[in-house]
Protein backbone atom coordinates (compact mmCIF):
# COMPACT_ATOMS: atom_id res chain seq x y z
CA UNK A 1 0.00 0.00 0.00
CA UNK A 2 1.40 3.39 -0.93
CA UNK A 3 1.50 5.82 1.95
CA UNK A 4 0.18 9.37 1.75
CA UNK A 5 2.74 12.13 1.35
CA UNK A 6 0.46 14.86 2.70
CA UNK A 7 -2.70 15.25 4.77
CA UNK A 8 -5.64 17.61 4.99
CA UNK A 9 -5.71 19.48 8.27
CA UNK A 10 -7.63 22.31 9.91
CA UNK A 11 -5.01 24.94 10.76
CA UNK A 12 -5.31 27.77 13.27
CA UNK A 13 -3.50 30.82 11.87
CA UNK A 14 -5.22 33.67 13.73
CA UNK A 15 -6.76 33.40 17.20
CA UNK A 16 -10.52 33.69 17.18
CA UNK A 17 -10.78 33.25 13.42
CA UNK A 18 -12.04 30.23 11.42
CA UNK A 19 -9.59 27.41 10.87
CA UNK A 20 -8.22 27.02 7.34
CA UNK A 21 -8.16 23.68 5.55
CA UNK A 22 -4.65 23.06 4.28
CA UNK A 23 -2.44 20.27 2.95
CA UNK A 24 0.46 19.50 5.26
CA UNK A 25 3.41 17.27 4.35
CA UNK A 26 3.89 13.92 6.04
CA UNK A 27 7.28 12.29 6.72
CA UNK A 28 8.50 10.05 3.94
CA UNK A 29 9.15 7.27 6.43
CA UNK A 30 8.63 6.52 10.11
CA UNK A 31 11.52 6.82 12.53
CA UNK A 32 12.21 3.97 14.95
CA UNK A 33 9.46 4.07 17.55
CA UNK A 34 7.14 6.24 15.45
CA UNK A 35 3.89 5.53 13.61
CA UNK A 36 1.73 7.10 10.94
CA UNK A 37 -1.96 6.87 11.76
CA UNK A 38 -5.20 7.58 9.97
CA UNK A 39 -7.16 9.63 12.47
CA UNK A 40 -10.45 7.95 13.28
CA UNK A 41 -11.73 10.48 15.76
CA UNK A 42 -10.72 13.64 17.59
CA UNK A 43 -12.65 15.06 20.51
CA UNK A 44 -12.30 18.68 21.54
CA UNK A 45 -11.78 19.96 25.05
CA UNK A 46 -11.80 23.37 26.69
CA UNK A 47 -8.07 23.74 26.06
CA UNK A 48 -8.75 23.68 22.32
CA UNK A 49 -11.31 26.45 22.82
CA UNK A 50 -8.83 28.51 24.88
CA UNK A 51 -6.10 28.03 22.27
CA UNK A 52 -8.45 28.97 19.46
CA UNK A 53 -9.70 32.09 21.21
CA UNK A 54 -6.25 33.20 22.35
CA UNK A 55 -7.06 32.88 26.05
CA UNK A 56 -4.11 30.46 26.05
CA UNK A 57 -1.30 31.65 23.82
CA UNK A 58 2.42 30.98 23.63
CA UNK A 59 4.90 33.10 21.65
CA UNK A 60 5.46 31.72 18.18
CA UNK A 61 2.87 28.96 18.48
CA UNK A 62 0.99 29.73 15.26
CA UNK A 63 0.24 28.26 12.80
CA UNK A 64 -0.84 25.09 14.52
CA UNK A 65 -3.26 22.18 14.27
CA UNK A 66 -5.58 21.86 17.25
CA UNK A 67 -6.71 18.63 18.86
CA UNK A 68 -4.85 16.62 21.52
CA UNK A 69 -7.57 14.03 22.21
CA UNK A 70 -7.40 11.60 19.31
CA UNK A 71 -7.01 8.03 18.18
CA UNK A 72 -6.35 6.36 14.89
CA UNK A 73 -5.52 3.27 12.87
CA UNK A 74 -1.86 2.57 12.16
CA UNK A 75 -0.88 2.77 8.49
CA UNK A 76 2.91 2.58 8.92
CA UNK A 77 5.37 1.99 11.76
CA UNK A 78 9.04 2.53 12.28
CA UNK A 79 11.40 -0.22 13.44
CA UNK A 80 10.89 -1.33 17.02
CA UNK A 81 7.69 0.61 17.63
CA UNK A 82 5.94 -0.71 20.73
CA UNK A 83 3.25 0.64 22.99
CA UNK A 84 3.70 1.63 26.64
CA UNK A 85 3.17 -1.99 27.73
CA UNK A 86 5.80 -3.30 25.33
CA UNK A 87 3.31 -4.70 22.83
CA UNK A 88 4.37 -4.37 19.18
CA UNK A 89 2.45 -1.67 17.32
CA UNK A 90 1.48 -3.07 13.94
CA UNK A 91 -0.23 -1.84 10.81
CA UNK A 92 -3.98 -2.05 11.32
CA UNK A 93 -3.86 -1.55 15.09
CA UNK A 94 -6.08 1.07 16.68
CA UNK A 95 -3.96 3.16 19.00
CA UNK A 96 -4.32 6.09 21.32
CA UNK A 97 -1.40 8.03 22.71
CA UNK A 98 -0.38 10.36 25.46
CA UNK A 99 1.76 13.43 24.94
CA UNK A 100 5.41 12.91 24.01
CA UNK A 101 8.25 12.87 26.54
CA UNK A 102 12.01 12.89 26.07
CA UNK A 103 12.95 10.21 28.61
CA UNK A 104 16.26 11.81 29.59
CA UNK A 105 15.56 15.11 31.39
CA UNK A 106 15.50 15.65 35.17
CA UNK A 107 11.71 15.19 35.30
CA UNK A 108 11.83 11.92 33.37
CA UNK A 109 14.84 10.38 35.10
CA UNK A 110 15.24 11.83 38.59
CA UNK A 111 11.64 12.70 39.40
CA UNK A 112 10.46 9.73 37.33
CA UNK A 113 7.35 11.65 36.34
CA UNK A 114 6.50 12.03 32.64
CA UNK A 115 4.22 14.93 33.60
CA UNK A 116 7.36 16.80 34.73
CA UNK A 117 9.23 16.25 31.44
CA UNK A 118 11.07 19.45 30.48
CA UNK A 119 10.49 18.65 26.81
CA UNK A 120 6.94 17.38 27.19
CA UNK A 121 4.95 18.00 24.05
CA UNK A 122 1.44 17.73 22.71
CA UNK A 123 0.39 17.61 19.10
CA UNK A 124 -0.87 21.16 19.47
CA UNK A 125 2.56 22.43 20.56
CA UNK A 126 3.96 21.52 17.14
CA UNK A 127 3.85 24.32 14.56
CA UNK A 128 2.25 23.11 11.36
CA UNK A 129 4.85 24.86 9.19
CA UNK A 130 7.73 22.88 10.73
CA UNK A 131 8.65 19.21 10.64
CA UNK A 132 6.87 16.91 11.41
CA UNK A 133 3.94 19.28 10.62
CA UNK A 134 0.95 17.01 11.36
CA UNK A 135 0.91 15.63 14.89
CA UNK A 136 -2.49 16.76 16.19
CA UNK A 137 -6.07 15.55 15.89
CA UNK A 138 -7.74 17.91 13.42
CA UNK A 139 -6.18 16.20 10.44
CA UNK A 140 -6.81 13.15 8.32
CA UNK A 141 -3.42 11.69 9.28
CA UNK A 142 -1.05 12.28 12.18
CA UNK A 143 2.56 11.42 12.73
CA UNK A 144 2.93 9.84 16.18
CA UNK A 145 6.50 10.65 17.19
CA UNK A 146 8.86 8.18 18.89
CA UNK A 147 8.47 9.95 22.24
CA UNK A 148 4.67 9.80 22.16
CA UNK A 149 3.56 7.09 24.57
CA UNK A 150 1.20 4.79 22.70
CA UNK A 151 -1.45 2.30 23.79
CA UNK A 152 -2.93 -0.40 21.58
CA UNK A 153 -6.67 -0.07 22.15
CA UNK A 154 -9.09 -2.87 23.06
CA UNK A 155 -11.61 -3.63 20.32
CA UNK A 156 -14.58 -2.90 22.60
CA UNK A 157 -13.57 0.70 23.37
CA UNK A 158 -15.30 3.16 21.07
CA UNK A 159 -13.28 5.69 19.11
CA UNK A 160 -14.82 8.64 20.97
CA UNK A 161 -14.08 7.07 24.35
CA UNK A 162 -10.47 6.36 23.38
CA UNK A 163 -9.99 9.93 22.19
CA UNK A 164 -11.64 11.52 25.23
CA UNK A 165 -9.56 9.35 27.55
CA UNK A 166 -6.46 11.03 26.12
CA UNK A 167 -6.98 14.23 28.11
CA UNK A 168 -10.33 14.67 29.85
CA UNK A 169 -10.58 11.31 31.61
CA UNK A 170 -6.89 10.83 32.38
CA UNK A 171 -6.74 14.37 33.80
CA UNK A 172 -9.56 13.55 36.21
CA UNK A 173 -7.98 10.28 37.35
CA UNK A 174 -4.63 11.99 37.87
CA UNK A 175 -6.33 14.72 39.94
CA UNK A 176 -7.94 12.18 42.26
CA UNK A 177 -4.55 10.49 42.65
CA UNK A 178 -3.06 13.85 43.59
CA UNK A 179 -5.84 14.25 46.14
CA UNK A 180 -4.88 10.94 47.73
CA UNK A 181 -8.08 9.18 46.70
CA UNK A 182 -11.53 9.30 48.26
CA UNK A 183 -12.20 8.21 51.80
CA UNK A 184 -15.45 6.20 52.01
CA UNK A 185 -18.36 8.42 52.97
CA UNK A 186 -16.49 11.69 52.42
CA UNK A 187 -17.93 14.74 50.68
CA UNK A 188 -16.54 15.77 47.30
CA UNK A 189 -17.29 19.17 45.73
CA UNK A 190 -16.57 19.54 42.03
CA UNK A 191 -16.26 23.01 40.54
CA UNK A 192 -17.20 22.87 36.86
CA UNK A 193 -19.77 20.92 34.89
CA UNK A 194 -17.89 20.47 31.65
CA UNK A 195 -16.52 17.13 30.50
CA UNK A 196 -13.93 16.98 33.29
CA UNK A 197 -16.42 17.96 35.96
CA UNK A 198 -18.96 15.38 34.82
CA UNK A 199 -16.36 12.62 34.60
CA UNK A 200 -15.08 13.65 38.04
CA UNK A 201 -18.64 13.39 39.32
CA UNK A 202 -18.78 9.79 38.09
CA UNK A 203 -15.36 8.98 39.58
CA UNK A 204 -16.34 10.42 42.97
CA UNK A 205 -19.63 8.53 42.95
CA UNK A 206 -17.96 5.25 42.05
CA UNK A 207 -15.10 5.89 44.49
CA UNK A 208 -17.25 5.77 47.61
CA UNK A 209 -18.02 9.41 48.29
CA UNK A 210 -20.96 9.87 50.62
CA UNK A 211 -22.07 13.11 48.98
CA UNK A 212 -21.05 14.40 45.55
CA UNK A 213 -21.69 18.07 44.86
CA UNK A 214 -21.29 19.44 41.32
CA UNK A 215 -21.21 23.18 40.74
CA UNK A 216 -21.55 24.71 37.28
CA UNK A 217 -23.72 25.70 34.35
CA UNK A 218 -25.80 25.58 32.24
CA UNK A 219 -28.71 23.69 33.76
CA UNK A 220 -28.57 20.98 31.08
CA UNK A 221 -25.05 20.07 32.20
CA UNK A 222 -26.13 19.91 35.82
CA UNK A 223 -28.87 17.50 34.76
CA UNK A 224 -26.19 15.39 33.09
CA UNK A 225 -24.11 15.58 36.27
CA UNK A 226 -27.03 14.18 38.24
CA UNK A 227 -27.20 11.23 35.86
CA UNK A 228 -23.49 10.74 36.42
CA UNK A 229 -23.80 10.53 40.19
CA UNK A 230 -24.18 14.04 41.62
CA UNK A 231 -26.24 14.07 44.81
CA UNK A 232 -26.40 17.87 44.88
CA UNK A 233 -26.03 20.35 42.01
CA UNK A 234 -25.48 24.08 42.39
CA UNK A 235 -25.87 26.59 39.59
CA UNK A 236 -23.99 29.82 38.97
CA UNK A 237 -26.93 32.21 39.14
CA UNK A 238 -26.17 33.53 42.60
CA UNK A 239 -23.11 34.99 44.28
CA UNK A 240 -20.05 33.12 45.49
CA UNK A 241 -21.36 33.33 49.04
CA UNK A 242 -24.55 31.57 47.90
CA UNK A 243 -22.58 28.67 46.47
CA UNK A 244 -20.45 28.35 49.59
CA UNK A 245 -23.59 28.44 51.74
CA UNK A 246 -25.18 25.72 49.60
CA UNK A 247 -22.15 23.44 50.07
CA UNK A 248 -22.13 24.06 53.81
CA UNK A 249 -25.87 23.34 53.96
CA UNK A 250 -25.41 20.07 52.05
CA UNK A 251 -22.65 18.97 54.43
CA UNK A 252 -24.22 19.85 57.77
CA UNK A 253 -22.01 22.92 58.08
CA UNK A 254 -18.70 21.00 57.80
CA UNK A 255 -17.80 21.74 54.19
CA UNK A 256 -16.37 19.42 51.55
CA UNK A 257 -13.52 17.04 52.35
CA UNK A 258 -12.21 17.35 48.79
CA UNK A 259 -12.76 20.30 46.46
CA UNK A 260 -11.59 19.95 42.87
CA UNK A 261 -11.43 22.93 40.52
CA UNK A 262 -12.22 21.84 36.97
CA UNK A 263 -13.56 25.28 36.02
CA UNK A 264 -10.58 27.63 36.13
CA UNK A 265 -12.88 30.64 36.34
CA UNK A 266 -11.97 33.77 38.29
CA UNK A 267 -12.77 33.41 41.96
CA UNK A 268 -13.04 29.63 42.14
CA UNK A 269 -9.98 29.37 44.36
CA UNK A 270 -11.42 31.66 46.99
CA UNK A 271 -14.72 29.77 46.87
CA UNK A 272 -12.92 26.45 47.17
CA UNK A 273 -11.08 27.29 50.39
CA UNK A 274 -14.27 28.77 51.86
CA UNK A 275 -16.33 25.64 51.11
CA UNK A 276 -13.63 23.16 52.16
CA UNK A 277 -13.93 21.31 55.46
CA UNK A 278 -11.31 21.58 58.20
CA UNK A 279 -8.38 19.41 57.12
CA UNK A 280 -9.76 19.23 53.58
CA UNK A 281 -7.94 19.03 50.28
CA UNK A 282 -8.22 21.47 47.40
CA UNK A 283 -6.95 20.32 43.99
CA UNK A 284 -6.36 22.95 41.30
CA UNK A 285 -6.85 21.42 37.86
CA UNK A 286 -8.72 23.89 35.68
CA UNK A 287 -6.55 27.01 35.70
CA UNK A 288 -5.28 27.89 32.22
CA UNK A 289 -2.94 30.82 32.63
CA UNK A 290 -0.85 33.05 34.88
CA UNK A 291 -3.75 35.32 35.91
CA UNK A 292 -3.59 36.04 39.67
CA UNK A 293 -6.48 34.73 41.73
CA UNK A 294 -6.64 35.94 45.36
CA UNK A 295 -7.03 33.25 48.01
CA UNK A 296 -7.25 33.79 51.77
CA UNK A 297 -4.04 32.30 53.13
CA UNK A 298 -5.40 32.71 56.63
CA UNK A 299 -8.28 30.39 55.76
CA UNK A 300 -5.88 27.78 54.38
CA UNK A 301 -3.83 28.03 57.58
CA UNK A 302 -6.80 28.11 59.94
CA UNK A 303 -8.46 25.10 58.36
CA UNK A 304 -5.14 23.28 57.85
CA UNK A 305 -6.04 22.74 54.21
CA UNK A 306 -3.87 20.89 51.72
CA UNK A 307 -3.68 22.67 48.36
CA UNK A 308 -2.44 20.64 45.41
CA UNK A 309 -1.83 21.34 41.75
CA UNK A 310 -2.62 18.69 39.15
CA UNK A 311 -1.45 18.91 35.55
CA UNK A 312 -3.07 16.55 33.06
CA UNK A 313 -1.56 13.06 33.45
CA UNK A 314 0.74 10.55 31.81
CA UNK A 315 0.40 7.37 29.79
CA UNK A 316 -0.36 5.38 32.94
CA UNK A 317 -3.31 7.66 33.59
CA UNK A 318 -4.32 7.28 29.95
CA UNK A 319 -4.28 3.49 30.16
CA UNK A 320 -6.32 3.60 33.36
CA UNK A 321 -8.73 6.06 31.73
CA UNK A 322 -9.40 3.67 28.87
CA UNK A 323 -9.98 0.83 31.33
CA UNK A 324 -12.19 3.05 33.52
CA UNK A 325 -14.51 3.85 30.61
CA UNK A 326 -14.51 0.22 29.57
CA UNK A 327 -15.23 -1.11 33.06
CA UNK A 328 -18.10 1.23 33.89
CA UNK A 329 -19.80 1.47 30.49
CA UNK A 330 -22.78 -0.37 31.96
CA UNK A 331 -23.10 2.16 34.77
CA UNK A 332 -22.90 5.41 32.81
CA UNK A 333 -23.79 6.38 29.25
CA UNK A 334 -20.43 7.78 28.16
CA UNK A 335 -21.87 8.57 24.73
CA UNK A 336 -23.89 11.32 26.39
CA UNK A 337 -20.70 13.36 26.70
CA UNK A 338 -20.09 13.53 22.96
CA UNK A 339 -21.72 15.65 20.27
CA UNK A 340 -22.75 14.67 16.77
CA UNK A 341 -19.62 14.05 14.67
CA UNK A 342 -18.69 16.61 12.02
CA UNK A 343 -15.94 16.78 9.44
CA UNK A 344 -12.87 19.01 9.26
CA UNK A 345 -14.73 21.69 7.35
CA UNK A 346 -17.08 22.16 10.33
CA UNK A 347 -14.35 22.12 12.99
CA UNK A 348 -14.47 25.91 13.44
CA UNK A 349 -18.21 25.80 14.07
CA UNK A 350 -17.71 22.94 16.54
CA UNK A 351 -15.15 24.94 18.53
CA UNK A 352 -17.39 28.01 18.57
CA UNK A 353 -20.29 25.83 19.71
CA UNK A 354 -18.19 24.57 22.62
CA UNK A 355 -17.23 28.14 23.51
CA UNK A 356 -20.97 28.85 23.89
CA UNK A 357 -21.33 25.76 26.13
CA UNK A 358 -23.66 24.13 23.59
CA UNK A 359 -21.72 20.86 23.57
CA UNK A 360 -19.85 19.02 26.30
CA UNK A 361 -17.36 17.50 23.87
CA UNK A 362 -17.43 18.16 20.14
CA UNK A 363 -16.40 15.26 17.91
CA UNK A 364 -14.46 15.59 14.66
CA UNK A 365 -14.34 12.77 12.14
CA UNK A 366 -11.72 14.08 9.69
CA UNK A 367 -12.93 11.80 6.90
CA UNK A 368 -16.57 12.80 7.21
CA UNK A 369 -16.28 15.71 4.71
Amino acid sequence: MSLPTSTRAAVLRVHGRPLTIEELPLPAECEPGAALVKIGCATLCATDVHLWSGAMSLPGMLPMVLGHEMMGTVEAVGPGTVDALGRPVEVGDRIGWSESVCGHCYGCTVLRSPVACANRGYGFLQRSDRWPHATAGLAEHAYVTPGALKVVLPDDVKDTWAAGAGCAVKTVLHAFDRAGGIRPGSTVAIQGAGALGIVATAVASLGGAGTVITIGAPDARLETARRFGADVTIGLDGQATDRVAAVLDATGGRGADIVLDFAGAPGVGAEAVDMAAWGGRFVVVGSTGPRPDPIALGTIMGKELTVLGSLNGDVGDYHRAVEFLRTFRGRFDWDELFGEPVGLSAASEAIESMSRLEQIKAVIHPWKD
